[in-house]
């Protein structure tokens, strides 16, 4: 009889905690955007309901991501900006400096009104203040039941949705501020995962990006991928695949990379060392080995000062805390997949953290740097000091009627209806590890272009396309393109979102309508009354891009090139063609040399350089052309300070002839430079 009774108790107790639950505004995810979206729900005087998967409120605010990527501060407001004025608010106590003194953290400003670094239980506490002072009902440890049946939809509008453990939410408005998008995939909205090809939307950072890889998190040295060296049919060590890494600007299925941001502790008295994980396996961490005996010496990963002798711990270098490809299949996994993922990545990154302070094959200035570190005693006690939430940089991305994408946050496009800047680096971390045609590993992904200020980000990118989930918004997993989404999914701009989305959706049910349907010009009014930041400010000019197919002649980018010496990528200053244009660094006068190349058909040619100009700039560049056996032919020097009068940027260095088809060769150096040198493209004109 045991079982049966057993059995009878259990379903009496399941039944008991199935209960129905109603709300104005229910919110999937009590992520940083999700409280901040059921305060403003509350505050306009409607109920509102917080449902997190876990047993933590604030997401990646409050999982180690302390270090706020904000780019131009004066774009947060409202309750975003709140939040952080409350970060101040704590720091401005004597009594909050347990490790470090207050005058000794220099990103402690007293005249400021906000502080933008801080301890993750200090942001978690703040979350749990707001959602009590607020009244706001929250359901810990529920995840969406993500069967058949979990959300119940009439006309395309939900009506409830469903947990595992079988409660029940009503309500007339949803917001999904997971970082997943698991509601409004379930809600049966249109989505995406991956990378875009260039081509889709007209951008130039989209897809595969192996020429822009930002140069730092990169291989720099050449490192072996196979388990025996030099030996392919032995297979690749771990973290290599043994696919083509795809064609630039092709799009895939790849996403950036996941990590956890690490809390550390640099203060004896509150710090733990780094544990050997469950499961370790030295195989993994080949490459970190072969990379460190071939002479990279880099301090693999980048620990950002929080108070109290903390850090935000970040990616850094050509094998860090990144798990590379790990994260492919997770955005749409179910639960028990994405468990597993995030063993993995766990297993993964702990035992980097052991290898590196541990492991003999580990340099000893390497292990003696992070032998002054641990994990900080004092965070994440419920789970061995470890962050609860990994950072999902990028899963699903809602495909609405207005898709955020590179044009927007260079401002060559302007949203008319905006809830929010954006105004961070349009910034993807790496997100595969490929064997080159030498026959070395090599890094993927990883694109920083500064969108060189703020830029609005549309109400329709917000909620699903018309006909599709008339009462959902969604500030997380919204409508944009990959490296668009590089720019928005910044913690404070998911914050801003779900204040956005949670105005109009109190609006939407005051008047009764769609998502869709809300008018603009009253939520802006509402908007800007809560103090939200909607207008670019009139110093952001457009980035213009300047298409290669728009040019007459013929035309070899920046990217095209080849480099003696290391040169930069950028796109600070504008116009400039495709995606950018390269300088020396001001350094290294006579040892760097960009040189372009062209096979050009018989005639007589202008030769044409672009670059873009400004007061930093040299004015003596040398260029130097040559042609078959001919040796070089001094043009004159440019004076990269003087814009040019050609509109697309280009000034005529020469003119040359070809009595046949031949190759020429336009060198640019920095010999003697007294500023900058920069390349963006050369142009061969045919002008007879």
């Amino acid at each position: 009889m045991r079982p049966l009774i057993t059995t009878l108790i259990l379903a009496t107790s399941f039944a008991a905690q199935a209960e129905q639950h109603s709300a104005d505004v229910v919110v999937y995810g009590g992520t940083s955007a999700g409280v901040i979206a059921a305060v403003q729900a509350q505050r306009m005087g409607k109920t509102a309901i917080v449902i997190e998967p876990s047993q933590h409120l604030g997401g990646l605010t409050s999982s180690g991501l302390g270090w706020t990527d904000s780019g131009n501060k004066n774009a947060i407001g409202g309750v975003s900006r709140e939040f952080y004025q409350r970060v101040k608010q704590h720091y401005d106590k004597p009594d909050s400096w347990v490790h470090v003194y207050q005058n000794r953290y220099g990103r402690y400003r007293p005249k400021d009104d906000a502080m933008w670094t801080f301890e993750p239980k200090v942001a978690e506490s703040i979350f749990e203040a707001f959602v009590k002072e607020n009244g706001i009902k929250v359901f810990k440890g529920e995840r969406l039941d993500r069967t058949e049946g979990g959300v119940t939809t009439v006309d395309s509008r939900i009506t409830a949705i469903r947990t595992e453990s079988g409660h029940v939410f009503n309500a007339k408005m949803f917001v999904d501020a997971t970082y997943e998008g698991d509601l409004l995939d379930a809600a049966g909205v249109t989505f995406t995962v991956g990378r875009e090809s260039n081509s889709q939307y007209d951008e130039t950072l989209n897809g595969v990006q192996k020429a822009k890889n930002t140069h730092n998190h990169l291989f720099k040295v050449n490192v072996d991928p196979y388990v025996v060296p030099g030996d392919k049919s032995s297979g690749l060590v771990w973290g290599v695949h043994g696919a083509p890494p795809g064609e630039d600007g092709a799009g895939d299925h790849r996403m950036q990379a996941y990590c956890y941001r690490m809390c550390m502790s640099n203060v004896p008295a509150n710090r733990v060392p780094f544990p050997k994980p469950d499961g370790y396996d030295e195989t993994m961490y080949e490459l970190l080995f072969r990379n460190f005996e071939a002479g990279d010496m880099r301090f693999p990963m980048k620990p950002d000062m929080m108070p109290n002798g903390k850090t935000d711990t970040n990616n850094n270098c050509a094998f860090s805390t990144d798990a590379l490809g790990l994260n492919d299949k997770y955005p749409t996994a179910t639960y028990a997949e994405r468990d597993r993922i995030l063993k993995e990545h766990q297993r993964y990154q702990k035992g980097l953290m052991w290898t590196l302070a541990n492991h003999p094959r580990t340099p000893p200035g390497i292990r003696n740097q992070l032998n002054k570190w641990g994990l900080a005693a004092d965070e994440f006690t419920d789970n061995g000091n470890w962050p609860h939430q990994i950072y999902v940089r990028e899963a699903r991305r809602m495909v609405s009627d207005y898709v955020q994408t590179e044009k927007d946050c260079r401002r060559v496009r302007i949203a008319a209806d905006s809830v929010g800047l954006g105004s961070y680096n349009m910034d993807s971390h790496n997100v595969q590890r490929y064997v080159t045609p030498e026959g070395f590993v090599q890094n993927e992904g990883d694109v920083q272009e500064s969108p060189g200020g703020a830029y609005a980000i549309s109400y329709k990118a917000i909620v699903p396309k018309r006909g599709e989930a008339k009462n959902l918004l969604v500030p997380v997993c919204l409508s944009s393109s990959h490296i668009a989404y590089g720019s928005i999914r910044m913690e404070p701009v998911f914050m801003v979102l779900g204040q956005s989305a949670a105005t109009a959706a109190v609006m939407a049910i005051d008047d009764g309508i769609a998502v869709q349907d809300v008018d603009y010009d009253k939520l802006r009014e509402r908007l800007i009354a809560d103090k939200q930041v909607l207008d670019i400010p009139k110093n952001s000019p457009p980035k213009i891009v300047i298409p290669k197919s728009k040019l007459m002649g013929i035309v070899i980018d920046d990217e095209e090139a080849e480099y003696v010496g290391e040169w930069t990528s950028s796109s600070s200053v504008g116009p400039y063609v495709e995606s950018g244009y390269h300088h020396d660094g001001n350094n290294g006068q006579g040892e760097k040399k960009a040189i372009f190349k062209a096979t050009l058909p018989a005639g007589k040619y202008d030769i044409m350089l672009a670059y873009t100009p400004n007061k930093n700039r040299a004015t003596n560049v040398e260029v130097q052309v040559s042609s078959g056996n001919l040796g070089p032919w001094p043009g004159p020097t440019v004076n990269m300070r003087k814009k040019p009068s050609d509109p697309n940027g280009f000034v005529k260095v020469r003119s040359c002839v070809c009595a046949q088809e031949m190759e020429v060769t336009v060198a640019v150096t920095n010999k003697g430079a007294d500023g900058y040198v920069v390349v963006d493209a050369v142009r061969f004109v045919l002008v007879q």
